[in-house]
């Protein structure tokens, strides 16, 4: 998040970290000063970023809408208020106008959710989105740091000949692939959270509690960037030409659909970029109106970081 908003010349005059206790740390090459958390440390401020990981509980429940009350607009990356009727879910290229008569706090939605509305989202407003199944291909930096030194130590081990040991996944993820991210959703028997959060981020981005969305949701051995394999379901007809056009002219998107040179999005590709990549555009010949793509972003930049920098963005454009 730093690095983004010194990337992208984010006008601050003052820039404050706060974290459980305060400390000197080096975050993305800067020796920042870290004040511990307190309400009153949100004095001052105008936008404050929560960059809780993914399933991190407390920070935003504890400070932010008392960062709110004391003039602060806050902008949360972690899931606890995503479906709270007074806050919107925005990406700024899909739905700037859920931040009209925002309440001070908004919402960033889940990585693999952002990733696939940057193409699903010109789409939807070209031909109404009427069922999406997607299978996501998520890296392993969507579970913090922890887990990029496990597939490290995992492939020295095995490079050893010996058996890679796991801690943060409940297998080795070397080599293997676990269809659990997230736990259970009792409100949807046989899904996972992070399945649940598809169906439900999906609905409130569009605006729509219609949208039938099933999602499996697969963690692979990959340390940064998520792919997904999305088929699509529209209202009116829509041929994979005009899908590649609409795709080619949409905010945030770089398509990279040529299958006779090998030209498609993948992990390795994505990685480090702000755009999302879409490609394997096609029709479904198996349903009415369908169409199939695959779609890879940075889970760390558009998934998480760079989508929250660019609501305050947003934000101040519209001030």
């Amino acid at each position: 998040m730093l690095r983004i908003l010194r990337q992208r010349n984010f006008p601050i005059s003052d820039i404050r970290f706060m974290a459980r206790s305060a400390r000197t740390e080096e975050i993305a090459g800067e020796t920042c000063e870290i004040v511990a958390t307190t309400a009153e440390a949100f004095d001052d401020l105008d936008f404050a970023f929560f960059a809780g990981t993914e399933g991190a509980k407390g920070a935003s429940q504890l400070f932010g809408w008392e960062a709110v009350k004391r003039g602060v607009i806050v902008i949360d990356n972690g899931d606890d208020f995503r479906m709270d009727p007074r806050v919107p879910l925005v990406i700024p290229e899909i739905n700037p106008e859920a931040l009209d008569d925002h309440q001070g706090l908004i919402a960033n939605p889940n990585c693999s959710t952002i990733i696939a509305m940057m193409a699903i989202g010109p789409l939807h407003r070209a031909a109404g989105i009427r069922r999406i199944v997607a299978a996501t291909y998520q890296a392993v930096s969507g579970s913090g740091q922890s887990a990029i030194r496990e597939l490290e130590n995992q492939l020295v081990a095995y490079g050893n000949g010996e058996t890679p040991a796991s801690e943060v996944y409940p297998y080795p993820i070397l080599l293997n692939l676990l269809p659990q991210i997230g736990g259970p959703k009792p409100e949807l028997p046989g899904y996972t959270t992070e399945e649940a959060k598809m169906l439900f981020e999906t609905r409130k981005i569009l605006g729509s509690d219609q949208i039938g969305v099933s999602a499996t949701c697969v963690r692979v051995p990959v340390f940064n960037s998520h792919a997904e394999a999305l088929n699509l379901v529209f209202e009116e007809p829509l041929s994979a030409a005009e899908a590649r056009a609409i795709l080619t002219n949409a905010p945030g998107v770089q398509v990279v659909d040529d299958l006779a040179e090998a030209q498609y999005p993948m992990p390795m590709t994505s990685d480090g970029q702000d755009d999302c990549l879409v490609g394997r555009i096609r029709v479904d010949t198996s349903v009415e109106n369908g169409l199939s793509l695959f779609v890879c972003g940075d889970n760390i930049r558009k998934g998480a970081a760079l989508n929250a920098v660019q609501i305050a963005e947003t934000l101040i454009a519209r001030a």
